[in-house]
C-alpha cells in the first residue's frame, strides 16, 4: 500500500509540477502580451514627431504584420484548416475586422494625434463594459447589480481621466477621448462577433481573415487619400516601424494567443489589466506625460471595474483586440 502511494506521488509530482509551471508560463505571456499592446501608443507617438501621418503608420504597420500573422495561422492550423472555413463565417471576420481593425484602427491612431498614449490607452479599456452592455441589449437581459456597480465605476473613472476635474484637461482631450471611445466600441462589436463567429471557424482563421480584409482596407485608404503610404524612411524611423510591428503587434498577438491556450480567457484578461499602467509608465518615461492625481483616481476606477468584469464567470470578455 505504502509503495503503492509512494508510486502515486512519484507520479502525480512532475505532473503537478508541469500543470503549475504551464499556467504561471501563460500568464507571463499574457503579461507580456498586455505590456507589448500597452507600447502602441508610444512607438505611434515617436512615428508622429518623425514626420509620419497617422494613416500611414497604420497601413505600414498592418501591411508589415500581415505576412508574420499568416505564417504563424499557417504553421498553427494548417492550409486546409483555414480554406475549409464557411464562406459565411470568413465573411462574417472580414465585416467584424474591417469595423475593428480599419474603422476602429484609423480613430484610435488619429486620437493618438490628439491625446497623450496614456489617456488614449485607459480609454481603450472601457471596451469590456461595451461588451457587457451589447450582451444585456442583444439577450435583453439587465444587468446584475454587481456588473451594474462595475459599470458605474468604470464610467465615472473615465470621467475622471478625460477631465482631471479641469475644464481645461476636459477641452484638451474631449474631441480624442471620444475617438477612443468610438474604437472601443468598435473592439465590443468585434468581441461579440468573435463570440459568435468563431464556434464554426475556429478563432486563428477568424483573427486571420479580419485581419487581412482590414489591411486591404487600409492599402486602398492610403491608395485613395495619399496615392499610397506618405511615411520618412531613415534608420530612425525604420527602427520604429519594426518595433511597432514586431514588439507592439506581432509577438503581443502570439504571446497573448498562447496564454490564453495555456490559463483560458478569463485569467489571461485580468493579467492584461496591466496594459494601461505599462503605457502610463512608458509615457512618462519616453514622452514626459504626466497625470494628475484626479486622472490617477480615474485610472485606478476604470482598472477595478474592468478586473469586477473579467472574473464574472459568465461571457467575460476577454483581452482587447489590439
Amino acid at each position: 500500500m505504502s509503495g503503492h502511494v509512494a508510486r502515486h506521488r512519484t507520479l502525480n509530482g512532475p505532473a503537478r509540477r508541469s500543470i503549475g509551471t504551464r499556467a504561471l508560463s501563460g500568464l507571463l505571456l499574457a503579461a507580456l502580451g498586455a505590456a507589448g499592446f500597452g507600447s502602441k501608443g508610444v512607438f505611434a507617438k515617436f512615428l508622429y514627431a518623425a514626420g509620419w501621418d497617422f494613416e500611414s503608420v497604420l497601413a505600414v504597420r498592418s501591411m508589415l504584420a500581415l505576412p508574420l500573422v499568416w505564417g504563424w495561422a499557417l504553421r498553427r492550423v494548417g492550409p486546409r484548416s483555414l480554406l475549409r472555413a464557411p464562406p459565411g463565417a470568413i465573411l462574417g471576420a472580414a465585416a467584424a475586422g474591417v469595423l475593428c481593425y480599419y474603422v476602429g484602427a484609423l480613430l484610435d491612431f488619429y486620437a493618438l494625434t490628439l491625446i497623450a498614449a496614456s489617456i488614449e490607452r485607459v480609454l481603450l479599456f472601457a471596451y469590456p463594459s461595451m461588451v457587457v452592455v451589447l450582451f444585456s441589449a442583444i439577450h435583453r437581459e439587465w444587468p446584475a447589480r454587481r456588473v451594474v456597480a462595475a459599470l458605474v465605476l468604470t464610467y465615472l473613472g473615465i470621467l475622471m481621466v478625460v477631465t482631471g476635474l479641469d475644464l481645461g484637461v476636459l477641452r484638451g482631450n474631449l474631441a480624442g477621448a471620444g475617438l477612443v471611445l468610438g474604437c472601443a466600441l468598435t473592439s465590443a462589436i468585434y468581441y461579440v462577433a468573435t463570440d459568435h463567429w468563431t464556434r464554426s471557424i475556429g478563432s486563428i482563421a477568424f483573427t486571420l481573415y479580419a485581419l487581412t480584409a482590414a489591411a486591404l482596407c487600409l492599402g486602398a485608404h492610403v491608395l485613395v487619400r495619399h496615392g499610397g503610404p506618405t511615411p520618412v524612411w531613415n534608420p530612425h524611423t525604420a527602427w520604429l516601424m519594426a518595433g511597432i510591428v514586431v514588439f507592439a503587434t506581432v509577438l503581443p498577438m502570439l504571446s497573448m494567443a498562447e496564454g490564453v491556450m495555456r490559463v483560458g480567457v478569463q485569467r489571461a484578461a485580468v493579467v492584461s489589466s496591466v496594459g494601461p499602467p505599462t503605457t502610463i509608465l512608458l509615457g512618462a518615461w519616453l514622452l514626459g506625460e504626466r497625470l494628475s492625481a484626479p486622472q490617477w483616481l480615474g485610472v485606478a476606477a476604470i482598472v477595478a471595474g474592468i478586473l469586477v468584469l473579467e472574473v464574472l464567470p459568465a461571457r467575460a470578455p476577454g483581452p482587447a483586440p489590439d
